[in-house]
This record gives structure tokens, C-alpha cells and sequence, in this order.
């Protein structure tokens, strides 16, 4: 399993260790992770969250009145190693 793969996994389970409910999406670039976040949520659970997304490599959070409270976090994907890596000039 990838390191980013792991990465994004861990953080949704530690996240629903804390009482949420998460969603990962794959996409190209990334690993989402997306969590509905409680009006009531303790300032500790809050501060437990916020340490578990800060491994992400990007967070926020999304919150409207019609939609309520979505925390997000994205773990980027590792780029394969592909073509030549000899550098310009080098190829044949």
C-alpha cells in the first residue's frame, strides 16, 4: 500500500475514532477525506481533529447555513517515476 494511501486511511479512521463519520474519495492527484462536522463538537474533540488533519497535506473547512459543517483534508498521491531521467539532451 502507498505511503499516501496509508496516510489518508489513517486519518479517516482516527477521524471516526473522534465520533465522525468520514467519505474518501480517490481522485488523480489526491486522496480526500470529507467529514460532517457536529454544531455541538467539544473544543477538545476539536483540537484532537485538528491535530489528526494537520497531517494531511492540505485541510479546511466548508461551512454554510444550508449545508452545515464539512471538514475536509487531502493527502497528495506520490508521482510515478516515468520516462527517461536522464535530462534534456541525453535521450536517444
Amino acid at each position: 500500500m502507498p505511503a499516501s494511501e496509508s496516510s489518508a486511511e489513517s486519518i479517516a479512521a482516527r477521524l471516526s475514532a473522534l465520533g465522525l463519520t468520514t467519505r474518501v474519495e480517490e481522485h488523480a492527484r489526491y486522496t480526500s477525506i470529507e467529514a460532517e462536522v457536529a454544531e455541538a463538537l467539544p473544543a477538545s474533540t476539536w483540537r484532537e481533529v485538528l491535530e489528526v488533519v494537520a497531517e494531511a497535506d492540505r485541510f479546511g473547512l466548508l461551512a454554510s447555513s444550508l449545508t452545515g459543517r464539512t471538514l475536509w483534508a487531502a493527502v497528495r498521491k506520490a508521482v510515478p517515476a516515468t520516462g527517461d531521467v536522464r535530462g534534456p539532451g541525453r535521450q536517444q
